[in-house]
Formats: C-alpha cells, structure tokens, sequence
C-alpha cells in the first residue's frame, strides 16, 4: 500500500468544524508536504476549486496549478497530483504548464481529470457546464489533445470542442509517454472514458465489498481494449486514530453533528449532477469525499488490519484526509504504517 494525502488547501475537511487549525496558506501546505516525504508518504493530491467547497464560499482557499508548481520545487520525491477540469482549461496550454511542472519536479508531476460537478462555481468562473455525458465527450478530446502534445513532434486535431494544426510543445514531460492520467467516475460514460483514455482509477471512499467491486469491474473493462492494465487503484479516506476505540469514536461524533451553513453549498449540485453509485446522505457529506465509508477509525490496529482488507481487494493507494493535518499525519505515519507492515510479513510467514 501507498500513502498519499489530500493537500489542505481549504483550512479542513470537516463541515461542521470551523476552525481546523490548518490554515489555507501556502506556508502551511508546504510544511505538511515537506514533513510528508520525511514520514514516507508518496502522493499529494490537490484538488481544483476556485471556491471554498468545505468551508464555504466565502472562505479563503488555495488554487490548485500555481500551488503544485511551488511545491515542485520545495520537494524532492513525493507525486504531486494537480486535479484539473476541462471545462476550465485550454488542452493546449494545460499541455504546456504541465510539462514545465514535471520538468521542474523532474517527473513528478501527474493530473487527477476531474469532469466537475459544481455548477453554481462554474456560474461564477465562466467554465463550461454542460450535461453530464457531454462533459466527458469534452474530457475524450481534452485528454487527447494532452496526450498528442506531449508525445508529437508537432500535432493537428480536428473535434468537437477543440481544434488545433500543427502545434508543436517543447520541452516535452520528463514523463513518457505522459505523466500518469488518474482519474476517478461512477456513471457508465465515466468509467468508460477512463478505460479508454486514462492510466489509473481513483474512488470515493467505499466499503471493502463496494471497491473490491469497482475494482473488478474497472479490471475488466480496461481488458475489453487494447491498453496495458491501469497502473494504480485509489481510495480517498479521512482517518481517525486515537488510543482507543472510545476515544475515536467519541470524534467520529463531534465531527458528523450537522450544522447548517454555507459549507454545504455544493452538496445540492454534487448529488443532482452527478450519477453516483451510492446515495450520498447529509451526514456523509459532513467530511470530504465519503471518507468515512472505509471507516479508517479507531486504534491503529483496527486501522492497519482494515488496510490489509483493502489492499487484499486489490487497492494500492490511500490518498488520507486528516484534522488537524500535521499532527494526524504524523501519527498515522508513525502508529499506523509500521504495524500495516508488520502484520502483512505475519500473514506472509
């Protein structure tokens, strides 16, 4: 199993929390990437929101492209995954700023495509929102044209939606023949965009039994065309680790008492123009990303004896989710990832 973690770019990732003591600075994010790498994690995602989807719109937060390139250079050895969404983005020069981060990372640079849901932000950002299979007709060119860029000495392409003659990208990523596409989707459309066109799948937060399926099925849908197996399964997930069962159970619930406010602004327009698999409840949506599905809480024996399922499901990265994040990190890397270990060499022996 890998360790990756969400960047906290939005101050938390808790709805009902309102100060997380994280703030959504710069400074901050690059504290907790740099004391990543020292604890052993491999991946940083940075989500792509230009409003504040957790702590609400008014809130600040950090964008996504201009906070990966500085991270780039202020790090050594951990993947910085940078969410990008179509509907905001020209390919071409999406093409080019993530060529110059992989090259300024050294190839460490990777994309998380993201076919959006928010519609109410894209209102105010002047992005493209359509209904949501065309979303992805846009997302098949855009990763296309990506893809052509970074690979041909000069590229021609005539869709849709983009349009391009003899466009030439130099230099080229560090990455061949791109830098990984992950990308994450539950609807017919979306999965099967992502077989076609990307090289690793990420999920929402899910049972066992619910990723072991998509997994599977994710497997077989990938070997109905000719491209090589995806190269990565990942699960977001918040954990909570504490002493005891009591004590982690007790914060379980401090942090899912619902409180009405405009941090659940988008949670109308994520369940109504997405096509999810599971009903999403209001609770659920009181921390990001169905993170607490796995249900990576309690001592740090539960939690690594529930990773080992994960990872006997077939899962290879865990992109975690933390309050307050430094502190947690550090435990779950020091607690947690030592016994995930241990235990599997016992079960091996």
């Amino acid at each position: 199993m890998k360790y990756g973690f969400w960047l906290p770019i939005f101050g938390g990732w808790l709805r009902n929390v309102e100060n997380e003591e994280m703030p959504p600075t710069f400074d901050y994010a690059k504290k907790v990437i740099q004391s990543a790498e020292k604890w052993g994690y491999s991946t940083t995602l940075i989500a792509e929101l230009y409003l504040n989807d957790i702590k609400g719109p008014e809130q600040d937060s950090l964008e996504a492209w201009t906070t990966a390139a500085a991270l780039a250079s202020v790090t050594e050895r951990i993947e910085i995954m940078a969410a990008v969404r179509p509907g905001f983005h020209n390919p071409a020069i999406t093409a080019k700023m993530a060529a110059n981060i992989d090259q300024i990372s050294n190839g460490r640079f990777t994309l998380n495509v993201v076919s959006a849901w928010w519609e109410e932000e894209a209102r105010q950002y002047g992005g493209i929102f359509t209904e949501h299979d065309e979303r992805y007709d846009r997302t098949t060119e855009f990763i296309d044209v990506l893809k052509g860029l970074w690979s041909r000495e000069s590229f021609s392409y005539e869709g849709k939606f983009y349009q391009l003659k003899d466009t030439k990208l130099f230099p080229k990523p560090v990455q061949r023949p791109n830098p990984i596409l992950y990308a994450g989707g539950e609807s017919p459309k979306g999965k099967q965009t992502i077989v076609e066109k990307c090289d690793a799948y990420v999920m929402h937060g899910g049972t066992v039994e619910e990723i072991d399926t998509k997994i599977s099925d994710m497997k077989n849908r990938r070997a109905a065309t000719t491209n090589p197996e995806l190269s990565e399964f990942g699960m977001a997930a918040y954990v909570i680790c504490r002493d005891t069962e009591e004590e982690a159970l007790a914060e379980l619930e401090r942090i899912t008492t619902v409180k009405e406010s405009s941090a659940y602004a988008g949670f109308k327009d994520f369940t109504s123009k997405s096509q999810l698999e599971q009903q999403i409840q209001l609770q659920d949506y009181s921390v990001s990303n169905r993170g607490l599905r796995p249900n990576l809480v309690g001592t740090p024996e539960q939690i690594a004896e529930r990773i080992l399922k994960y990872e006997e499901a077939g899962l290879g990265l865990l992109l975690l989710q933390f309050s307050p994040q430094l502190e947690e990190m550090e435990r779950f890397a020091k607690q947690v990832m030592p016994l995930v270990e241990e235990k599997r060499n016992q079960l091996t022996v």
